[in-house]
């Protein structure tokens, strides 16, 4: 018997598009993020289904930017609302990243790259 054939992720709702039909990422963390939810849809983490009804509320909330540039940030916050909820990663951890990433852009010297390393209270 054959298995039905999975929706790609390409074909989330509003995914900017190239011509040819390819994503578009406006920065390379957006690319990171692209890819890190194919990578754990794939994996089996979460449905199809689950993938566009996280990202789906993500996109209707109120106070969204009306040019659609804030697309890669609605991804990034479906993301963060399906690994939570499907109990991948505990919400107090991805606080606590996002503090010890601002830590460490403001402890980088401007024109180095940002390393979580440069955290000054990061435990190795």
């Amino acid at each position: 018997m054959n298995e039905p054939e999975t929706p790609p992720l390409t074909q989330s709702p509003g995914l900017p598009k190239s011509p040819e039909g390819a994503p578009v990422f406006p920065e390379p963390w957006a690319a990171d993020a692209f890819a890190m939810t194919v990578q754990l849809y794939e994996k089996g983490a979460f449905t199809w289904d689950e993938w566009t009804w996280a990202l789906s509320r993500e996109l209707h909330r109120a106070g969204r930017a009306e040019d659609g540039s804030d697309y890669f940030t609605c991804w990034v916050g479906a993301l963060s609302d399906i690994i939570v909820d499907n109990n991948i990663v505990d919400i107090d951890a991805i606080l606590e990243t996002q503090e010890s990433w601002q830590r460490a852009a403001e402890a980088t010297p401007h024109g180095k790259p940002i390393e979580l390393g440069n955290d000054p209270l990061r435990k190795s």
